[in-house]
């Protein structure tokens, strides 16, 4: 295991980042030790919102653990669909009542993800949830909408380093987001809020309002 995984400096400034175990490693030379003084784990410290490196053995088995139960999920839902909800609900964070998701449904981890009561998710959701997406009550999503939490450094050298980070999606209750709109890291949508087809959320929308575009602006009031 590199001794960044263990918050350790890089061994001649080398840290191998692992996506998954059965993924191919990849060796990235660092130039800084960015966790000098921090003994957390990289896990420890995408959980706290925290810069880190995906290379803890540990976020490896929780992607795989994803992607299992996701596909599990596809396989079960048209034929089995109890089990399906099972399935579902072991993915997932929490799931309300009568919610309803189409498959297929992409996440990274799925366990930093709350659906409340009676929403519905149509076809090809993609939630990358390194942190938290909480999605209300009531809601409607289109087709391949994307919640995108995770973040990169806009600065070459760290981003060269893989250094990563995230910020939480919130969206409220009876909110529509039209099919294909992408809702970047650190977003709040109010309530009863409608975003456009297409749109790209890339700042907080308030409750009750019309938003469409690119970046994305009410348009009107409801």
């Amino acid at each position: 295991m590199p001794d960044t995984a263990r918050g350790r400096s890089p061994r001649e400034g080398e840290c191998a980042r692992t996506l998954a175990p059965s993924l191919k490693r990849t060796i990235v030379r660092m130039t800084t030790d960015y966790f000098a003084g921090d003994p957390r784990t990289n896990l420890e410290r995408m959980l706290a919102g925290d810069p880190y490196i995906a290379d803890d053995p540990e976020i490896g088995r929780r992607l795989e653990r994803a992607m299992r139960l996701a596909a599990r999920y596809q396989a079960t839902y048209l034929e089995e669909r109890d089990q399906a909800k099972a399935v579902l609900a072991e993915l997932l964070g929490s799931v309300g009542e009568d919610v309803e998701i189409r498959p297929p449904l992409h996440v990274d981890y799925g366990s930093n993800i709350t659906v409340g009561a009676r929403t519905f998710v149509n076809y090809h959701l993609t939630a990358l949830d390194v942190a938290a997406i909480t999605i209300g009550e009531d809601c409607q999503i289109g087709p391949n909408v994307q919640l995108l939490t995770p973040t990169h450094p806009v600065e070459p050298q760290p981003r060269r380093d893989k250094l990563e980070a995230a910020r939480p999606i919130t969206i409220g209750d009876n909110v529509w987001i039209g099919g294909g709109a992408i809702v970047c890291p650190g977003v709040t949508i109010g309530d009863n809020s409608v975003i456009g087809a297409g749109a790209v959320v890339t700042k907080d929308i308030p409750a009750n309002v019309v938003a469409v575009g690119n970046p994305a602006r009410p348009v009107r009031s409801l």
